[in-house]
């Protein structure tokens, strides 16, 4: 099985990474400065060769088509576009900061597509053929309840826009795309009263992955596997 990983090198990407390392894996960390990767790069030293690391800047989208032709020859089974930025904090109505939205947009939203985009054949040439996108119930529209947060939820919810289009134009490939909320974990994003660990996140995440079926492409899955309305 190989996998690639984008923000791998710390909160649930790196997690993804140790889990996978354990199953045998081979595993393609990503992340946008590997010189400051430190805890990816001790990992990757105990893998025996199983887990190698590349730049992926979604803010330089240049990178996605460098790592793809580095990679040209490598199937993907699994790509997961784990990584992911919440912008800034000045996003209530009449504060919010339209440079960040553009930045989050661009990681959040653009990025990942680029990303599928650019291994679009590495995917076709392996066996599980799975694209799984990390979104969030923020960008759920039937669960937004509270308002606020224009960035980081309008981000989400493109994301999820995107997914269900690369459920359509990649079916007959044999591709599945889906859109996955991790839960509240406890990372630097999600801050440390969240109510997982990355570990069970990561457990959850992949139990969920193991047993979807291109009849199950385009959905939005909640942690406990169930679907989150749009």
């Amino acid at each position: 099985m190989n996998i690639l990983i984008t923000g791998a090198n710390r909160g649930i990407g790196l997690e993804m990474v140790k889990y996978a390392m354990e199953q045998g894996w081979r595993i393609f960390a990503c992340c946008r400065n590997p010189h400051n990767a430190e805890n990816l790069f001790n990992i990757a030293k105990l893998s025996n060769g199983k887990i190698s690391v590349h730049i992926a800047d979604m803010l330089e989208l240049s990178t996605l088509q460098a790592l793809s032709y580095e990679l040209r020859n490598d199937p993907i089974d699994i790509l997961i576009n784990n990584a992911g930025i919440y912008g800034s904090d000045k996003n209530s109505f009449g504060a919010v900061d339209v440079d960040s939205w553009l930045q989050t947009f661009q990681v959040n939203s653009i990025a990942p597509l680029k990303m599928v985009e650019a291994f679009s054949e590495q995917l076709f040439m392996g066996n599980r053929k799975l694209v799984a996108c990390m979104s969030s119930k923020m960008g759920s529209m039937a669960d937004n309840g509270y308002g606020n947060s224009y960035i980081y939820r309008s981000s989400k919810a493109a994301l999820n826009a995107v997914v269900k289009s690369l459920s359509i134009d990649l079916k007959e490939k044999g591709i599945i795309s889906v859109a996955l909320h991790p839960g509240w974990v406890k990372t630097e994003m999600g801050g440390t009263g969240a109510e997982i660990g990355t570990r069970e996140c990561v457990e959850q995440v992949f139990s969920n992955l193991t047993s979807l079926t291109i009849d199950d492409s385009g959905r939005f899955i909640d942690i406990d596997g169930s679907d989150i309305p749009w």
